[in-house]
């Protein structure tokens, strides 16, 4: 009866130390492809368990050694790669330059709708240099590159050849990373295993859950109820009844996702923007920079922060947040000043306002439909009678472009940008260069905005070695670019996670969840 009784604990003490190496985390965000060459944020944050890049990013994104392990510009248009020696596959195949050549060439030429090809446009040829050293050649001088090439995963060519995205449910999924993939259940999430065979220091974690939970409260629920051990995107309201919890607890930092506004400025008639009785006004008012300037004046961007985020974010005057790449500290954003924006607004024709939609999401920031009813009641204030629609992400990225013309089917909409390098001049070419989708410039400038002068100020920054320089450059870009308006940043998000009590991680600024931070506290 004694031994019985000891191997009935036996089987129990194996199965806490089995649940003991499992972790479940829920996530807002679900994955909508397994495919390592979408850049999409939420996909990102699983896929880089997997997949490692050639350099990893730090905390605030910056390049620090990973499936290489030095590299030098050995001129301005080409940079050396040193691989790490001893990195194999999941499969036990051997990482080789080749497998960094086919997954730059797979990258260039996979179609989905959100892709790398901005961070390798200028790569132009990958070599090997012997077993361990890849050479890349650019078309221009690329200063930056290590900042790119940290974004993307390396694949296998192996296992990638002739590759559809469905086979990265399977077959193509072979990466170097400390996590497998191991299976995928569509709006419901995914499971990793450990990688024995990892190079760097064994993953802690055996089993690793993501599970997608899109409805905040439920997210939270679970966490309390132990049925999660971690979450990400706790919304500001919710935080409190996780501070005032005695299993769990809360980690954030300010993050590099940028909320703002783009108006639509391309066309000389919008009929997107009417008067009073509905009618399409003779001209488009938001070609005209006073108009700009006045809505960026009526919004109370402490009290969005502060009350609508409940703490949960940062005022927003520029593109990158503090403590990131070329962060400008003496560009504040504009003060709230209403009686300033209906002055403006009369001296540019509209002293009774107009009539505008504003379009932002539901679903994929925290806090998004709540900041964007805050938005049109501080817009209506100063004369800018705005409707508000709130729509799910993925509709209001169709919604860009779902005009008659290519451009949005509304005056104006809300979305967040955060640059996946980390780098200001990423922001810049994205969010105001001309808009060029053959030579990847102006991914995400719907505006119709085009400034020859602010585009040469950013091609220099780009291709300029010398730091001190290429910031100087940047600083002058983008103060003309938030002169311009036309974009106008709202706030920064806060990167907020609630974690079991006796857990912690390391708070990134891009708000991924990576796994290996995730440790038991001493």
């Amino acid at each position: 009866m004694a031994a019985v009784i000891a191997a009935f604990a036996a089987g129990l003490a194996n199965q806490g130390a089995a649940r003991a190496q499992d972790l479940r985390i829920g996530v807002r965000a679900a994955l909508d492809t397994a495919d390592p060459a979408s850049s999409y944020s939420p996909n990102r944050n699983i896929t880089l368990q997997i997949y490692e890049p050639l350099l990893l990013q730090d905390a605030t994104l910056k390049p620090v050694a990973g499936l290489a392990v030095a590299w030098r510009m050995r001129d301005p248009t080409t940079w050396e790669f040193t691989l790490r020696e001893g990195v194999k596959f999941h499969d036990g195949s051997p990482l080789t330059p080749e497998d960094v050549a086919a997954t730059i060439a797979r990258n260039m030429a996979t179609e989905v709708p959100q892709t790398y090809k901005s961070d390798i446009r200028e790569i132009v040829s990958v070599e090997a240099e012997g077993p361990r050293t890849v050479i890349l050649r650019t078309r221009a001088p690329s200063p930056q590159l290590p900042f790119s090439v940290a974004t993307f995963g390396i694949v296998s060519a192996r296992a990638t050849k002739d590759a559809t995205p469905e086979d990265f449910r399977g077959k193509a999924a072979i990466g170097t990373g400390p996590y497998r993939w191991s299976e995928w259940t569509p709006g419901q999430g995914v499971t990793l295993t450990r990688n024995p065979d990892y190079w760097g220091a064994k993953p802690h974690w055996e089993k690793v859950e993501f599970r997608f939970v899109p409805n905040d409260s439920a997210r939270v629920a679970s966490l309390l109820a132990g049925d999660l051990d971690v979450i990400d995107a706790v919304p500001p309201g919710l935080t409190q009844r996780i501070e005032a919890s005695s299993n769990a607890h809360l980690l954030s930092t300010t993050a590099i996702m940028m909320l703002y506004l783009q108006l639509e400025m391309g066309r000389e008639q919008s009929p997107y923007v009417t008067d009073a009785d509905g009618k399409p006004l003779p001209k488009n008012p938001f070609q005209d920079i006073r108009v700009r300037h006045a809505l960026s004046y009526a919004i109370n961007r402490a009290a969005i922060a502060d009350r609508a985020m409940e703490g949960a974010a940062e005022p927003a005057g520029q593109f990158m947040a503090p403590g990131l790449d070329n962060h400008d500290p003496a560009l504040k954003p504009l003060p709230y000043d209403p009686a300033k924006a209906r002055a403006l607004l009369a001296e540019a024709g509209y002293p009774k306002g107009f009539n505008i939609t504003l379009a932002c999401s539901n679903d994929r920031y925290p806090g998004d439909a709540r900041v964007c009813q805050a938005l049109g009641q501080m817009l209506g204030a100063v004369g800018i009678k705005t409707q508000v629609e709130t729509v799910p992400i993925s509709i209001l990225f169709r919604r860009r472009s779902a005009g008659a013309d290519g451009r949005p089917d509304v005056a104006a909409f809300m979305l967040g940008y955060g640059a996946p390098n980390g780098l200001a001049t990423s922001a810049l070419t994205s969010l105001v260069q001309t808009q060029d989708r053959d030579r990847g410039r102006g991914g995400n400038n719907y505006t119709g905005y085009s400034s020859p002068k602010l585009d040469a100020m950013i091609e220099s920054a780009m291709v300029e070695s010398d730091e001190a320089k290429r910031a100087a450059l940047v600083r002058e870009a983008t103060h003309l670019a938030i002169g311009d308006a036309p974009v106008v940043p709202v706030y920064f998000t806060k990167a907020i996670w609630g974690l079991r009590r006796d857990l912690t991680l390391t708070p990134r600024a891009d708000s991924f969840t990576f796994v290996d931070t995730i440790k038991p506290e001493k």
